[in-house]
């Protein structure tokens, strides 16, 4: 179950990845898998960027999203 769980959680860092990178190019935000990337990513996003402004047009909020994730996949597999 853990296991299952660290791969999930290694799936959702992912589509981080290639939201992170279509923020650097130019991409048509009305794609479907585009939005659909947007909806799974935002509701993770949006409460940390609350919290953490961007700092000269720097977007913060993955890199903290990205740390949350690898300790919560580590807690998850040290109990299973």
């Amino acid at each position: 179950m853990g296991l299952f769980l660290g791969k999930i959680i290694g799936l959702y860092e992912i589509a981080l990845i290639i939201r992170i990178v279509l923020s650097w190019v130019p991409h048509n935000p009305y794609n479907q898998a585009i939005q659909f990337l947007y909806k799974i990513t935002d509701p993770v996003l949006n409460p940390v960027r609350r919290y953490i402004p961007t700092f000269r047009g720097i977007d913060f909020s993955p890199i903290v999203v990205f740390i949350g994730l690898g300790i919560v996949k580590r807690i998850i597999i040290g109990m299973f």
